[in-house]
């Protein structure tokens, strides 16, 4: 079976590459990436090493597709995931539409011409902002949870593929919620098989996090080498809460979707509410693991951010016997880990000024 992965020299596309790999012979990865985010080249060597095929081309760009042989699936797991990306000053408003929906619909292209299977890897900020700061919450134990209350899709398993989705989502989100849209209406009108995977935020060492984007990773190496550490937003003290996946903890459920599964092509793949954190929650346990670092607090709340956000994946469990394998604790000792000895870590993904 050959399949083609975008975003292959990201944090969450080598991961998905060398595990799917080792996790069953007869499969062909040709990885794609356009290395545009600093620090992802480094990955090259090491996948080139385990026998995968990289290209080094633009999804942006149709004409760079053409180059690539006929495959059975492709599994997009590209993209420029900062949620202030486009508002930030540091990418433009249209970079990231490009980044994030012009690809899709190049690679959508693709698998109309040479019927390839299609698997999205898409992202819990396609649920509406609004709604979600909407929901009351109380502070208990260091972190917020949802108050008792009356929403669709939200329950006290998290929020659930029923929750809604009207915008605001950021630009980020409304180009993953528009490539979600777009791929099931090509898979419908031209008959290819399509899967829509919204991920909660995905974790694990070997991760470039900044303070929009991978926040586990950012966290702990900042803590670890004692950088500049603000709680943003809210209360200002830290209450927010996010659930954590490792990107290995989906192998099992692509091997399925690419063996010919059935099923809803809509579902939710997170860590859920017992591997969930606050930013709080997580100090202590930096503290616990290194040794206590001051923590600023600024009241500011930055566009697109919300209080809480877990996602509920009893759909995943029902349709697909699917539940997180490792757990926030293994993630964040294994970020440690890695943080231990790369004091500069982190500056090896930071873009020139």
């Amino acid at each position: 079976m050959k399949i083609i992965l975008t975003g292959a020299c990201g944090f969450a596309g080598s991961t998905i590459a060398a595990d799917l790999l080792a996790s069953r012979d007869g499969i062909e990865i040709i990885g794609v990436d356009n290395l545009s985010r600093p620090g992802s080249e480094l990955n090259r060597p090491i996948l080139t090493k385990m026998g995968i095929k990289l290209r080094h081309l633009d999804i942006r760009n149709a004409s760079d597709l053409d180059t690539l042989p006929p495959a059975d699936w492709i599994i997009d797991a590209a993209a420029n995931p900062s949620i202030l990306a486009g508002i930030d000053g540091r990418a433009s408003s249209r970079q990231v539409i490009e980044h994030n929906l012009l690809g899709t619909i190049n690679l959508l292209e693709y698998c109309k011409q040479h019927r390839a299977g299609f698997i999205l890897l898409s992202t819990s900020r396609v649920y509406s902002v609004a709604a979600l700061t909407a929901i009351r919450v109380a502070v208990i134990k260091d972190a917020y949870r949802p108050a008792a209350q009356k929403t669709r899709g939200l329950s006290s398993h998290g929020i659930s593929e029923e929750f809604s989705t009207e915008a605001p989502l950021s630009l980020y989100g409304a180009a993953k919620r528009a490539s979600e849209q777009l791929a099931l209406e090509y898979g419908s009108s031209f008959q290819f098989p399509v899967w829509i995977n919204r991920c909660g935020v995905l974790a694990g060492a070997g991760q470039f996090g900044k303070a929009d984007q991978g926040i586990f990773s950012f966290w702990i190496h900042s803590y670890r080498w004692r950088k500049p550490l603000q709680y943003l937003g809210f209360d200002g003290e830290g209450h927010q809460v996010r659930d954590c996946l490792h990107p290995r903890d989906l192998i099992p459920v692509l091997l399925k979707q690419i063996n010919g599964a059935t099923g809803a092509p809509v579902c939710n793949f997170s860590g859920g509410t017992r591997n969930s954190m606050s930013l709080r929650q997580l100090s202590a346990w930096c503290t616990n693991r290194f040794q206590a670092h001051n923590v600023g607090h600024d009241m500011q709340v930055r566009s697109f951010d919300v209080p809480w956000l877990v996602l509920d994946c009893s759909h995943a469990r029902r349709q697909w016997d699917w539940h997180p394998q490792t757990s926030i604790e293994s993630v964040l000792e294994e970020i440690a880990v890695h943080a231990d000895t790369r004091p500069n870590w982190l500056g090896l993904s930071r873009s020139p000024d």
